[in-house]
């Protein structure tokens, strides 16, 4: 919805004057059209309707390019498939968004039919053109698409919609549904992936691209919502987007103007076109989303035609278009039509067919076409990879083992460095960067950056530059202060499918305004590494606004992630480790701004146990006090007090609970044995979950309230972190 619509008005046909919303007035002589009578779809197009590009230049779509040699009512009916197999899941279902298929479906045709290199038969060929739906609600249409161009997603799991086991989710899901290329559903998301997608075709583009040899040369498509853009990461990711010129990023808005409360006029006014513009982007306008394909074949060739900027192609459609009572309109938005318009709909786009029925024809020009296309577009890529690898065997040779097949080199942890005693204690942050510019040795694959913060965080790789719009084969990235937008757009560099290994950065503290996509990477199953610094009180005099307290057990109830609480060198080195070839599981660094002495049992093999024993008097303790991080060497000041009184200690570090809690259970038992209930923990941060490993008659030392600003030493002697507190606390629990 856009300010210059805020004075719509319509007449009747008897001169009448109906006071409408904007929204409402705009289309109101389209929606009725459409409610009343079905307009040929021919006559339509005749009416030439224009794509408006960001100098405000009008081209006529009497000019675009001619289609595919499929005839008009087969295209028709391809696109009335896409919009009733969408209505007919949601209705087998009851539940879910029916109006965003039924008014992307001419988009999405020519998008999928027409303008992809993708082979359904092999969804990860690197080289494919990629598409992200954003506005992951409306997952009918990307399983539609999926089922009509042949990819591995029969007719069943459509009618399944929704349902336990079926692989059309309510959202779509990279990890269930083969094609889909990223988990959406939290709005804005997608397009962030997408900016992903779109930076690392860029830098391997420049990487590895030759003159007279193009080895990677692919699209990111992503269609996106109101919605999407009312969430403050699409411009996170889309100003990052425009500051790099991500020419092979083209996003489709669905300027539909509804959502779930209503018309958007209640609360969205803002020119989007012109925010797009000022971010940097190539924008161009269809205004008939609905039946005029020329005009979307026209703008995606203008799209194509500007290298240097992303684009963002406005479609001005109908949510829910060719249903005669729920069109334009919230109440298509997010429920089944109903059995009575789903017939009325049937009528009044004359689809016969019952559901989930198509017609041969349509899959002749989708199904058999796009696998015939996709298998011919890969052949000849493999023909270009084949003749790239003569040419040049060492760079082929690289992007075969370490893009392609994501090979692990043999002990390629190597070259992590370890500490003793002896060693002067530096801060796990310090640790952290020397871990990092290890990494990068081993994996070119290797690439990330921090949220404005890489001098704090630590985070530059030193024998690299930036990835900038001029310099994309680089791998340090200036996000900016761009946290939501910096970790989805880390999310979508593992999900571009080039066995990418990526890391972000910030102040722990500011994971509050990055859960979101912390979230996503753990629910999709991708090893996004996110290096989280300042991790508590410790960090001193910013004060409790920059304090990490209840972070630390937030992320520990979050399944699939590794929360690292290293204590020392070895220990971050070890994380490292295990972070890098987790590519599965996404890995949190948390790590100190003050210096931390190396321990002497610490070991990178001891971090793949979760937990294990630092320091014991004998085997059979009388109590056992548990450590994290930079609390690790407190406790084993406590203990050593208790043992000099004549009792028995063990001092557990445990900088990982998840890895601890996949230990078998004799593992466990043996270093928190059953018969030892005097058990103390410390750790700088909430003591909530810890009662599950120090019991009912244990104690556990923390942090339950904020912070305070004063120096770090002090703060932890005011708040209790301290040896004696510990000693207190065995004495107690003894």
């Amino acid at each position: 919805m856009e300010a210059t619509r805020a004075n719509g008005c319509l007449r009747t046909a008897g001169g009448a004057r109906l006071g409408l919303r904007p929204s409402q007035a705009r289309r109101a002589g389209l929606a009725a059209r459409v409610q009343a009578r079905r307009t040929p779809l021919v006559s339509q197009r005749a009416s030439g309707v224009a794509a408006r590009s960001s100098s405000g230049k009008v081209v006529n779509a009497a000019v675009a390019a001619a289609p595919p040699a499929v005839s008009e009512e087969v295209i028709e009916k391809c696109i009335n498939a896409i919009r009733f197999l969408a209505i007919d899941g949601v209705e087998a279902a009851n539940s879910g968004h029916p109006g965003l298929p039924m008014g992307c479906a001419p988009m999405s045709y020519v998008l999928w039919n027409e303008t992809m290199k993708h082979n359904p038969s092999n969804p990860k060929w690197i080289n494919r053109d990629r598409f992200i739906l954003s506005a992951g609600h409306g997952s009918m249409l990307v399983y539609s698409l999926l089922h009509l161009t042949g990819y591995n997603l029969p007719i069943e799991e459509l009618q399944s919609f929704r349902q336990w086991g079926s692989k059309c989710a309510g959202h779509p899901e990279n990890f269930v549904t083969e094609g889909v290329e990223v988990t959406t559903g939290p709005l804005g998301a997608g397009i962030c992936n997408a900016v992903g997608f779109a930076m690392m075709e860029k830098h391997l583009a420049a990487k590895f691209n030759k003159p007279d040899c193009e080895l990677i040369d692919n699209y990111t498509y992503c269609i996106m919502g109101d919605g999407c853009n009312m969430e403050g990461m699409s411009n996170e990711a889309c100003s990052l987007a425009g500051h790099w010129g991500l020419g092979k990023l083209i996003a489709f808005y669905d300027d539909n103007s509804i959502s779930i409360d209503g018309h958007t006029d209640i609360s969205f006014t803002e020119d989007v076109s012109a925010r797009y513009e000022a971010l940097g982007w190539h924008v161009l306008h269809v205004e008939n989303g609905n039946t005029d394909t020329d005009a979307i074949r026209k703008a995606i060739a203008e799209a194509k035609a500007v290298t240097d900027k992303p684009t963002l192609i406005k479609v001005t459609t109908i949510i829910g278009y060719g249903s005669p009572n729920k069109a334009d309109s919230h109440d298509v938005h997010g429920a089944a039509l109903g059995a009575d318009e789903v017939a009325a709909t049937r009528e009044n786009l004359k689809w016969d067919l019952p559901p989930f029925e198509v017609p041969e024809e349509v899959y002749a020009a989708m199904k058999n076409s796009s696998i015939e296309r996709g298998a011919a577009a890969e052949a000849e890529w493999n023909a270009t990879l084949a003749a790239y690898t003569a040419k040049y065997p060492e760079e082929a040779a690289e992007f075969k083992k370490f893009y392609m097949d994501g090979e692990v080199p043999a002990n390629w942890s190597d070259v992590l460095p370890t500490f003793t005693p002896e060693d002067s204690g530096v801060a796990t942050r310090i640790h952290s960067q020397t871990m990092l510019n290890a990494v990068a040795s081993a994996f070119p694959t290797f690439m990330g950056g921090s949220a404005d913060l890489a001098p704090s965080n630590m985070t530059l790789m030193k024998a690299f530059g930036d990835f900038q719009k001029d310099t994309p084969a680089e791998r340090n990235v200036r996000f900016g202060v761009r946290e939501h937008g910096m970790g989805s757009i880390a999310n979508g560099m593992a999900l571009y499918g080039a066995n990418i290994i990526p890391y972000c950065a910030t102040f722990f503290i500011f994971t509050d305004y990055m859960r979101a996509a912390m979230r996503l990477a753990a629910l999709s199953e991708i090893g996004t590494i996110f290096v989280m610094t300042h991790d508590s009180i410790g960090l001193g005099e910013d004060g409790p606004t920059h304090q990490p307290v209840e972070h630390l057990a937030s992320f520990r109830c979050m399944p699939n992630i590794y929360t690292f609480r290293p204590a020392d060198g070895n220990e971050t080195a070890g994380a490292y480790k295990i972070a890098v070839e987790s590519r599965k599981t996404p890995s949190i660094m948390v790590c100190s701004r003050q210096g931390l002495p190396n321990l002497e049992a610490s070991s990178i093999d001891n971090v793949a146990k979760g937990a294990y024993t630092v320091y014991e008097t004998n085997a059979s303790p009388d109590v056992i006090v548990i450590g994290t991080g930079s609390e690790v060497a407190i406790a084993l000041e406590g203990a050593k007090k208790v043992e000099g009184s004549g009792k028995s200690v063990r001092v557990i570090s445990m900088p990982c609970w998840e890895i601890f809690d996949a230990q078998s259970d004799s593992y466990k038992e043996s270093i928190l044995p059953s018969s030892v209930t005097a058990r103390v923990s410390i750790e700088a941060g909430s003591t909530f979950g810890w009662e599950k490993f120090v019991g009912a008659k244990g104690k556990s030392i923390g942090v339950d309230t904020f912070g305070a600003s004063a120096p770090g030493p002090l703060l932890y002697e005011k708040f209790g972190i301290t040896a004696d507190a510990v000693a207190a606390a065995c004495n107690e629990v003894m």
